[in-house]
């Protein structure tokens, strides 16, 4: 098959979304206004709950919800190593330490006895994502966070419309994040949302993410600096339109991922994507496919090289924060976190997005498979 270049994720937009922007491009407001709110709104309704806070990006909406909560200097925040970088880069931000704790095998979520054990009597907050996707084990979470007295905060910047127990992701931390940039389902350029139930939280979060124009001259309110980051209406525009087809995007999405696993099949091996018995339905961020133990980082790399000749964009799904620069000077190392590790060196991401193709799908899949029998590796999945 001759292709043209296959992205790894490319945005489903419609005349419902040119339109929605075309609106306020022809309207007397670009900036933060009505269309931010409705957004909002719309948000919350979605979620089922209270309040939802719109923000420029997923790491601010987190850097305002931990400094809502008041954490700082000398606070500690438990985090995935297994998760998405600016998760961790927010929590440096205030000032407070990221403390990375190991994650289940087949979920990739964090693991709520691995977080257990990195509890101190600085530990202010837990933050679990929905890796990939995937939701988190929340009962157990909130049993934990409710035990040590701490705040607990859900990551779903992977994983819009996932279910667990019957609930959508993003109602289960006392603050959820959500992040609208490629390669999600809901995409509005860039751009962040809180969710909560806190009136207080809700309160603060957004005076501390900006000021109204008409709240220029208040001397009161001038006592909190905010950073000014808030989404502007041609963003929520585009996020709204997403949010009001989002059953329709997922359903699309959906359709991909059936004719993925139909494929992969042709993998000695090969086993449906795992999905936990408290989990009603995933939608996955990207789809990932985890190499067998007989496969090497530097293999798994020379198939995202051989896909590249090919025109097929892939990636290594993820890079353990705790060995990113900055993390490893406060003293993490290789072998801290045996599973994220293990995961990480295997995990490879493939173009997922509802524009592919059922033939484009079988190219990438027969292109990933004969790549792996060039790298010396065989054929064998997980």
């Amino acid at each position: 098959m001759k292709t043209t270049f296959l992205p790894l994720s490319d945005p489903d937009i419609s005349e419902i979304e040119l339109e929605a922007v075309r609106e306020v491009l022809l309207s007397p407001r670009l900036s933060a206004g009505p269309v931010v709110e409705e957004f909002e709104a719309a948000f919350a309704q979605y979620l089922g709950r209270k309040h939802a806070i719109a923000a420029a990006s997923g790491e601010i909406a987190l850097l305002l919800t931990l400094q809502a909560y008041g954490i700082g200097q000398g606070d500690e925040v438990v985090a995935s190593a297994h998760s998405f970088r600016e998760t961790a880069h927010a929590i440096a931000l205030t000032g407070a330490r990221p403390v990375f704790a190991d994650i289940d095998y087949w979920a990739g979520t964090i693991a709520p006895d691995k977080a257990a054990a990195r509890l101190t009597e600085r530990t202010r907050a837990i933050i679990a994502s929905n890796a990939n996707g995937h939701p988190a084990p929340w009962d157990n979470l909130r049993e934990l966070a409710k035990g040590a007295g701490v705040v607990l905060i859900e990551d779903s910047t992977e994983a819009i419309g996932s279910v667990y127990k019957g609930s959508r992701v993003g109602s289960f931390g006392d603050c959820a994040i959500f992040d609208f940039s490629q390669p999600g389902a809901l995409v509005c350029g860039e751009g962040g949302m809180i969710a909560t139930d806190d009136d207080d939280r809700a309160y603060a979060i957004r005076r501390l993410r900006s000021r109204r124009i008409d709240e220029r001259s208040s001397m009161v309110i001038g006592a909190v600096a905010p950073l000014q980051a808030g989404l502007s209406d041609l963003s929520a525009a585009l996020g709204l339109a997403q949010l009001r087809r989002i059953d329709v995007l997922l359903a699309r999405r959906k359709r991909v991922e059936a004719w993925y696993c139909d494929y992969l099949r042709s993998f000695e091996g090969i086993k449906d994507p795992y999905i936990a018995p408290d989990v009603d339905e995933v939608h996955w961020f990207l789809y990932v496919v985890h190499l067998g133990t007989r496969f090497s980082r530097s293999s798994r790399d020379s198939i995202i090289d051989d896909l590249r000749t090919e025109r097929v964009e892939s990636a290594a799904y993820s890079q353990p924060l705790h060995l990113q620069r900055r993390y490893f000077e406060m003293g993490y190392r290789r072998g801290d976190f045996f599973v994220t590790e293990k995961v990480a060196d295997r995990a490879l991401a493939l173009p997922f997005h509802a524009h592919l193709t059922e033939e484009q799908v079988a190219f990438i899949v027969g292109t990933t498979k004969d790549a792996s029998i060039n790298v010396g590796a065989g054929t064998a999945i997980y």
